[in-house]
Formats: C-alpha cells, sequence, structure tokens
C-alpha cells in the first residue's frame, strides 16, 4: 500500500513569496507533483462539476520519495552543562501529578539515555512506581503513585557511601486519601557517561533524522504535570527537599542547588527558565501545555498572571505535536500577477492522490478585487484530524446517520501521532488546547466530506459564477494585520463556518464595519470560540473551553486563562461579545440528520430589502440542497436582542420544519426542561437577516453551515444563489446604505 503525504509552510502566501512543500511517501520509489488552483470541491453529483486548473510551473516534476517520520511527544530539554556532568552526588526532585501511571515506563527528569544505557534519571516504572536510574540499575519504590494525584518525589545518589535513595511524599490537597510516604534506599554503583543533554518528560532513545531539532529521538514520554524540577549537587535529607521544593526556595537552601526551573516564567514562549545562579535555561519541545496550575493552587486567583506560583506546572502528552519537522522536497515562489485563490500540489504515487493546498493572498499593501473571501483557517485549525467527531461511537445517533469514511480518513487509525484537534482528548483524558498547522491536515482537500474546507470551496466557486473578481484572504493573515488587511475592500464574504476568532480579528471586523464595509456571513455557528494565536510561532492557535458552549471536554477549574497570552478562553458570547453584535445573529441548535427551507417573513416585504428578493418571488428558499436536502442544516443561529442583535435588523426568512434531532445548544438551557428540540421549541431556526450599519455599510447573515451547499444546485439556478447573487452585487455597489430612522443608537 501507498502512503502520501504533505503539508506546506506557510498557508497563505503573497506574490513574489515562497511556500515550501514537506511530503512523506512509503511504498513507491518516488511520486510526482503538480500545482493546481482549487475551482470546487469534488461534492458528489449534484454538487457543481470538480474543477481543478493546472498551473504550469518549476513544481511540476517527478521526485524521490522516502518515508518522514513523526516524532509526536511533548518533553523540555536543557543544552548538555559541565555543572550537571560532573556531578558525583546528586538529588533530582520535582512535584509530579501523573495522569496514566502503570501504563508503561515514563520519564520524569534526568540525563538518562536510552540510546547509550548512561545517565541518570527519575522515572515511573512499568508499574507506576517512582524509580531511580543510575546508568543500568534501577531503584524503585514498589508503590504506584495515584492517578491524578500530587506527589514530591526525589532521587538521589551519594557518591561517599554509594546509596541511591528513592522518596515520594504525597502533596497536601483537598480531600482524604489514603496516601502515605514511600522512601526506599540501596547501596549502587555510578558510571558517569558522555556529556548529554537534562530533559524533563521523555528520555533520549537514538539520533533523529537530519536536520531534526533537537537531532535526537526521544521515548519514554510522560503523560501528566510536572512543577519545581530541582537539581542539587549533593544527597539532601527529605526535610531539606521539601524545603528547596519550595516556589522560591528560601536562600540558605540554595546553596548546594545546581539548577531551579521555574516553569511559571515565561509562560507565553517555550522556553523553560532556570532561575539559579548558573541560568542553565532550557526549551520545551512539541509545545506542553503551560499555565497549568500547580500542586498548591489555591484558587484566589482564576489568572495565572495575577498568582504565578499557582501556575508552576507543565502538562506533558505523548501525544503532543507542534511541528512534523520534515524536510522541504520543494517550494514554489508566487509569481507576480497569479491571480489570488486555493491553490494545491497535488501529489501522486500510484494509485495514491494527496493535494496540499495553500491560498494565494493579493499582493501585500494592495487589493485585486473589491470583494474578499475570509478563509476561516483557524477553524480548520481548530477542527485539524478531529477524531472525537469523526469516530466516536455516538456520533451515529447525534447525527442521525451511519458515518461514511474514505483511506485518508482511515489514516488517523493508522497515524494517531499525525496530532489531534481541539475537539480531541488526550489519551491521559486531558483536553488538546494547541493545534498546529505544521503537519498534514487530512480534512483540507478536495476530496473530504462536506463540512469546512469542501463547503467554503462551494462559496468560492459561487463567488466566481458571480463574475465579480474576488481576493481570498485567511484568518491568519486577519490576526496578524487587523484592519488594514479589511480596510481595501468593500465587501467581505465569510466561510460556511468561522466559528473561531481571536480578539484581533473581532475587533477588525467590528471595525471595518463601523466605516462602510458590508458583511456577508454565509455559515452558521460563527464567531463562537475565542482563540489566541501564538505570536512567535505563526500557524498554532490555543482554545481554551471554558463556561460552556458545546464542546467535547472542558478545562480545568483554575486553567480557563491562556497561556499564549493570558486572555479568559471560552465563548466570546460569556465575555460581552456575543455573535449576534456582529453578524445579528447567533448560535442555538445543531443536527445532522436532514435540512430544512426558509421561509419568507413579513419583513421580507420592506422596501430597505427589495433588492434581496429581486426574481425571488418563492415562499420556500432552498428546499434543496447538498447538506442534508435544505440550506438550513448542520449549525444554526437566529437572532437575540438580549444578546446583541440590533433593534432595526430585518428578519427576511426563518426556517422551519427541523426534526427533534436539532436541540438547543447548552448555554440556552437555565434549568432542565422538556422544550430542548426542533419539534417543540420555536427559537430553533436559521434566521436570514440584514440590517445597516454606520458609515454606509450593512450586514447579510444566514444562520446556516449547510447554506453553502445548496449554492451551486441546478447549476446555479435556484433561488439560494439568485438571492445571495442580488447581495453579493447591491453591496458591491458603492451607493451607501443608510440607517433607518431610530436605528442610530
Amino acid at each position: 500500500m501507498i502512503r502520501l503525504l504533505g503539508y506546506c509552510d506557510p498557508w497563505s502566501v503573497a506574490p513574489g513569496e515562497q511556500v515550501r512543500f514537506m511530503v512523506s511517501c512509503e511504498g513507491a520509489t518516488h511520486y510526482r507533483a503538480d500545482l493546481v488552483r482549487l475551482r470546487s470541491a469534488r461534492a458528489g453529483p449534484a454538487a457543481p462539476p470538480a474543477r481543478e486548473e493546472a498551473i504550469h510551473s518549476e513544481v511540476d516534476g517527478t521526485y524521490p520519495a522516502r518515508a518522514q517520520p513523526i516524532l509526536a511527544g511533548s518533553f523540555a530539554v536543557v543544552p548538555p552543562s559541565d555543572a550537571i556532568e560532573r556531578l558525583e552526588s546528586f538529588t533530582v526532585q520535582a512535584c509530579v501529578w501523573p495522569t496514566m501511571p502503570g501504563e508503561r515506563a515514563q520519564a520524569l527528569l534526568g540525563t538518562w539515555s536510552e540510546a547509550s544505557g548512561r545517565g541518570f534519571g527519575l522515572l515511573l516504572d512499568e508499574s507506576g512506581a517512582l524509580a531511580l536510574r543510575l546508568d543500568g540499575q534501577v531503584l524503585s519504590t514498589r508503590v504506584p503513585l495515584a492517578r491524578r494525584h500530587w506527589y514530591l518525589v526525589a532521587g538521589s545518589y551519594d557518591a561517599g557511601r554509594g546509596l541511591a535513595r528513592v522518596v515520594q511524599i504525597p502533596c497536601a490537597g483537598h480531600g482524604f486519601h489514603p496516601f502515605s510516604r514511600v522512601s526506599r534506599e540501596r547501596p549502587r554503583r555510578r558510571h558517569r557517561g558522555e556529556p548529554g543533554p537534562f530533559l524533563i518528560g521523555a528520555w533520549p532513545a537514538g539520533e533523529a533524522p537530519a536536520g531534526r531539532v533537537p537531532d535526537y529521538r526521544c521515548a519514554g514520554h510522560f503523560d501528566g504535570k510536572i512543577e519545581r524540577p530541582r537539581l542539587s549537587c549533593a544527597a539532601l535529607d527529605d526535610a531539606e527537599i521539601e524545603t528547596l521544593g519550595a516556589h522560591v526556595p528560601p536562600p540558605g537552601a540554595t546553596g548546594r542547588l545546581v539548577a531551579a526551573w521555574d516553569f511559571s516564567r515565561e509562560t507565553t514562549g517555550t522556553r523553560i527558565i532556570d532561575v539559579g545562579h548558573r541560568g542553565l535555561h532550557g526549551r520545551c519541545v512539541n509545545l506542553p501545555a503551560r499555565a497549568m496550575s500547580g500542586h498548591a493552587w489555591s484558587g484566589r486567583s482564576p489568572d495565572w498572571r495575577q498568582a504565578p506560583e499557582d501556575y508552576g506546572a507543565i502538562h506533558f502528552h505523548h501525544d503532543d505535536l507542534h511541528d512534523c519537522g520534515w524536510q522541504s522536497d520543494f517550494a514554489f515562489r508566487v509569481p507576480r500577477g497569479l491571480a489570488s485563490g486555493v491553490y494545491a500540489a497535488r501529489l501522486h504515487a500510484g494509485e495514491a492522490e494527496y493535494h496540499v493546498p495553500f491560498y494565494v493572498r493579493p499582493p501585500r499593501g494592495r487589493a485585486g478585487a473589491d470583494i474578499a473571501f475570509l478563509a476561516p483557517t483557524a477553524t480548520y485549525l481548530a477542527y485539524a484530524n478531529v477524531f472525537t467527531l469523526t469516530f466516536d461511537r455516538r456520533n451515529e445517533a447525534i447525527n442521525g446517520g451511519l458515518t461514511v469514511l474514505d483511506e485518508i480518513d482511515l489514516l488517523q487509525f493508522d497515524l494517531p501521532e499525525l496530532g489531534l484537534s481541539t475537539y480531541d482528548h488526550h489519551r491521559d483524558g486531558s483536553g488538546v488546547c494547541y493545534s498546529s498547522r505544521l503537519r498534514p491536515v487530512l480534512a483540507m482537500r478536495p476530496t473530504a466530506r462536506l463540512w469546512g474546507f469542501t463547503l467554503d470551496m462551494l462559496i468560492l466557486d459561487w463567488l466566481e459564477h458571480a463574475g465579480l473578481g474576488c481576493d481570498v484572504i485567511t484568518d491568519e493573515d486577519l490576526h496578524r494585520e487587523g484592519e488594514a488587511l479589511l480596510a481595501p475592500y468593500r465587501v467581505v464574504v465569510t466561510g460556511s463556518h468561522p466559528e473561531y476568532c481571536s480578539l484581533r480579528m473581532l475587533d477588525a471586523l467590528e471595525a471595518w464595519l463601523g466605516r462602510g464595509g458590508r458583511l456577508m456571513y454565509l455559515g452558521g455557528n460563527g464567531f463562537y470560540w475565542r482563540i489566541a494565536p501564538h505570536e512567535t510561532l505563526p500557524g498554532v492557535i490555543e482554545v481554551r473551553r471554558a463556561e460552556g458552549g458545546i464542546r467535547t471536554w472542558a478545562a480545568q477549574a483554575g486553567e480557563y486563562h491562556m497561556s499564549f497570552s493570558g486572555e479568559l478562553g471560552g465563548m466570546w458570547r460569556r465575555q460581552r461579545r456575543a455573535p449576534n453584535l456582529l453578524t445579528g445573529v447567533g448560535f442555538i441548535s445543531q443536527g445532522f440528520d436532514s435540512g430544512a427551507a426558509y421561509r419568507r417573513r413579513p419583513e421580507a416585504g420592506d422596501p430597505r430589502v427589495a433588492f434581496l428578493f429581486e426574481g425571488v418571488p418563492d415562499e420556500r428558499i432552498g428546499d434543496f440542497g447538498l447538506c442534508l436536502g435544505g440550506a438550513a442544516s448542520m449549525e444554526l443561529d437566529c437572532v437575540d436582542p438580549l444578546l446583541g442583535t440590533p433593534a432595526h435588523a430585518l428578519v427576511v426568512a426563518s426556517s422551519e420544519g427541523h426534526s427533534n434531532i436539532y436541540e438547543l445548544v447548552p448555554e440556552e438551557m437555565f434549568q432542565s426542561h422538556p422544550m430542548t428540540d426542533a419539534t417543540q421549541n420555536p427559537d430553533i431556526r436559521a434566521d436570514m437577516v440584514f440590517f445597516e450599519t454606520p458609515g454606509g455599510g450593512a450586514v447579510f447573515s444566514t444562520g446556516s453551515i449547510g447554506y453553502a451547499g445548496s449554492l451551486g444546485a441546478n447549476g446555479y439556478d435556484n433561488n439560494v444563489a439568485r438571492l445571495t447573487t442580488n447581495v453579493l452585487r447591491r453591496f458591491a455597489d458603492p451607493a451607501p446604505f443608510e440607517m433607518p430612522s431610530g436605528g442610530r443608537s
């Protein structure tokens, strides 16, 4: 079997800039690559024809195949140091909160190398008990640590006496548990090995492929939190170990200190800081979770910036992944004059095919059209390689049908090291809060199921059919450049599901609208969750699922603030920026068994919206479509004045006839009551909304993810496409909209 995968960096590139492609190909001696412009997705016989336009370039050709490994698992590494290598006697210690003890041997901290069989290291053995490894010798407490409980653990070696010792001390906490202090000691012989790095959360297991950083493979990845690692140049007793384990060790306890790493320092970055006098700083690999509550978390502040001593833990996982680190196979420099749009490197090896998409934006500082499509790349990242929403056994009951998979979907079973989405749990049960584009993202391809990227390709195909010209920009561009990116455009069209956005993105859209911009929100469940993109690691986002919302996991108490920025995570609705304020509508329900049509409301006769219905006499709109048979489907938004829908907004149509699979979102339910599904609750509907904004702008919202699936029906000869094209043409017209009398606040 041939396995063909790839990714690129960056996702968005302007003329004159370069995009690199990283490819892994197994089961073949070579593969072919060429560039195509993606015009529409392969969405089935009822969809517009799939179209890919070849772009002849220097990329076209045959390349030697090679398998590029994925080195998943997070850890922290401190470079080799004479101060550590010269140690004779020592004590290594930390506070630990194991989440998978007994699953396998797991590294805590030390210089032990699996490859050389030398060094020292504190670890959990196969039973989950604390152990100290000295070269090839192991001393264990033989008492497994309890899952999700804090311990102060230490291992020491007294060179003068030739005595090794391990100790595990339960940390005081709330609740009543039968844990007791355990220690063991035994004569051991120590052999000093070659200088090597000091690792936290893993041990070296061999050399990595050339060009990788770090330049070694790791194994023994720890699952759980580690806090306050310390290294001393003497064998300490229990009292000294406990004293040295304080957040700030007292001056009298630091005389024999070699290093004391404080994980509450530089939380937004990847460095770990040694507060000792040697400055043995290190760095994190594969983005373990930071700003995590520690063993002495007091609850006095939920914000790690206000109480850093409470947030000195890092949560490591064996399935963390930031950057595959693959070597580049080829690169493409975007020529001047290449039209803005969605492109892809198309890869073939035998019968295997794989697309690696990227966006060509207009030249920086200029626009090539009055209309821009804003690709919701932050949402693509949040869902990247989602496992739970595809393979969880409950999904078929929720969706009211069977899940259909293809061979690329099934790679998630074969290659779990591809990394997880922010909808998934790590193997230890904790939620995944980071996602990166520096890896293959399986659903970003024109052959995937109708969701996200493929649905948005249908919107782009409709925009091309409308013939008014369109640039493509991305969420990542918008976060980086703010309102300046939007300023040249009269119209911005969203994707089908722009669910995730940062504060900078939201502020930019709001400011642009206030200056006369026109927003076409052609989706559902938009602007729902707050994210924090990493400011120094491009292509990485953070999500903390706090305080309600439809979610597959919840952040632990005290861990609601994002490590990248310190911002409070969760829904924008909980932070007084409900999507209704921007688009007039907000998330109300989801269902995946069937779609429905919109029915015109009396407000459709208002002269302010006469342009919407030119050539659209129908009472029912969108009783057809690729998405469950109706334009109102999957996830729905409706108006709510209490959440900020403008008083002058016109609801011109609303969906009707949804099944009982469609239920209220949890944030709408303040207590248990029977009216939770669409057959009983009239609030469960998609609202089609129009309103004007100051400065001559306007907003049109459809309130449905499935709306995009109806645009191309019957070759764009349908009432959804006509109505939406009417909006696009009027929005592209420079004639200003006027706020209705009394519409200003």
